[in-house]
């Protein structure tokens, strides 16, 4: 009686035992974070006396504006703060498989983080001072607000930035990824020098030499960065899979991050030769990147077999819409845009929830967790 009475209840199940954990940022992650991004507010407080002081007041945001400096700048910083941070974090609890990768691979995988996050802040910086130019019409930053604007976007730029390549995983990845998309994509429509953009074609927001353009075929260089950086964490996140038996297929490791690589350096080509620099390579890297899209999703049940049962639903969802929306734009129901944009959301949003589904294959279900837990309960 005495030793069933000090045994103690059946504990719920932690997430470490049933999944990856994402990496906890430490106190010690924290105050670094803190310390780069006072030592990028005072770097871009000088920046903005300089810009204030030494230029004629500036609009908030055009081809030649303090925005445009201030993403620059916000650029310079996220590549210091990102290669300082995912540097350092390689040694964190849950990212030690990084440091046993071959040299080759930790060297290009660090540079496709980094560039993203670059690609990212400046980004984010045009989109929030072109929102800014559209709340205040006319402004012109005088020296105060130039020191002001300058210290607080560098400040804040290098702390976002440390701490997200300190926690950096698959499904952040994934959201991170579905972020500066739609922002880059948004930002580059509304800023289009060419409201008419829409009539021809999606692409047709790459063809211009403004800041509209860059922030297009930027987004687009950053994604294929990413998507390709995906492959190796999703190769160890698959490798996981593989020896827990999740996963049936053992080949299933190599030819997803094959595929990736693959889809992510087409994605990243669309971006760097838009459609009035080459037609031809820029439609190639385009179908490159469908085809990888359909034979992932065609060839999901052979090739990630042991996948849950609602993620091949949500696949085979994904593709009936893809054919529908082609047998639409092909009966003249809606323009080459509008389908140009129905493909590009369903291939992010597929890597999405695939990536989402990769990071949860390995958890029991919960019911089955709690029904396991009620049979150990000792009966009164």
């Amino acid at each position: 009686m005495t030793d069933r009475l000090a045994q103690p209840y059946p504990a719920p199940l932690p997430v470490a035992e049933v999944g990856a954990p994402e990496p906890a940022v430490t106190l010690r992650t924290e105050s670094q974070a803190i310390y780069i991004a006072l030592l990028a507010g005072a770097v871009g407080a000088i920046v903005g006396i300089v810009l204030g002081a030494g230029w004629p007041p500036l609009p908030l945001f055009g081809d030649l504006s303090f925005g445009t400096v201030a993403a620059i700048a916000a650029g310079l910083i996220a590549a210091v703060a990102g290669l300082v941070g995912y540097w350092r974090a390689r040694r964190l609890a849950g990212q030690e498989w990084r440091a046993t990768l071959p040299a080759a691979t930790f060297t290009v995988n660090t540079i496709a983080v980094v560039l993203v996050h670059i690609v990212l802040a400046a980004l984010s910086v045009l989109a929030a001072f072109f929102i800014l130019s559209r709340g205040f019409i006319g402004l012109e930053v005088d020296l105060f607000w130039s020191t002001v604007l300058m210290a607080v976007s560098l400040g804040l730029t290098a702390h976002l930035t440390y701490l997200s390549v300190s926690r950096m995983t698959t499904r952040r990845m994934s959201s991170l990824l579905m972020s500066f998309v739609v922002i880059g994509t948004l930002t580059a429509m509304v800023s289009s020098p060419d409201p008419t953009w829409w009539k021809i074609h999606f692409s047709q927001l790459g063809t211009f030499w403004s800041v509209s353009g860059f922030m297009f075929n930027g987004t687009l260089v950053a994604a294929g960065l990413l998507v390709t950086a995906f492959a190796v964490y999703l190769a160890n996140d698959m490798r996981e899979l593989l020896e827990q038996g999740t996963l049936a297929n053992s080949k299933s490791t190599a030819i997803v991050s094959t595929m990736f690589i693959i889809m992510g350096i087409m994605l990243a080509g669309v971006g760097l030769v838009p459609v009035n620099v080459s037609l031809v390579i820029h439609n190639l890297c385009a179908s490159g990147m469908a085809v990888m899209y359909f034979g992932l999703l065609v060839g999901g049940p052979w090739i990630v077999r042991g996948m849950p049962r609602a993620y091949f639903i949500a696949s085979w969802i994904f593709l009936a819409t893809v054919v529908v929306s082609t047998i639409l734009f092909s009966v003249g129901f809606f323009g080459l845009t509008a389908f140009e944009i129905v493909i590009f959301a369903l291939i992010f949003g597929w890597i999405s929830v695939f990536i989402r589904f990769i990071g949860v294959a390995g958890q029991p279900d919960e019911r089955s967790v709690v029904a396991e837990q009620q049979v150990h309960l000792p009966r009164r």
